[in-house]
């Protein structure tokens, strides 16, 4: 067996936590899943997951705006019955086919 090594790093305790309970449910310890990250980057020479940034990023801001936008557009529909809603959802089945 390999020379073993201790590695120790820091970390949120809600995070730790999250992770912690995320493993144990795959029916996996923590220090058996970092053992897994660190052989996966070893074969794949890098993060064993895109890091890329997202081309489009909004601020906290304007998604809210546009949260606000859209619940103000859906203020001006008119209510609906079921039946109304039962009958568009048979038309665009129907039209569907």
């Amino acid at each position: 067996m390999a020379e073993q090594v201790l590695i120790q790093f820091r970390a949120d305790k809600a995070l730790k936590q999250e992770v912690t309970e995320i493993y144990e449910r795959l029916g996996m310890d923590l220090p058996t899943a970092f053992r897994m990250f660190m052989a996966r980057s070893k074969m794949v020479k890098g993060l064993p997951f895109d890091a890329t940034l997202p081309e489009n990023t909004i601020t906290r801001a304007e998604a809210k705006n546009a949260f606000y936008a859209l619940r103000r557009q859906a203020a001006d529909v008119p209510e609906m019955s079921l039946e109304e809603i039962n009958a568009e959802i048979a038309t665009a089945r129907t039209e569907k086919r």
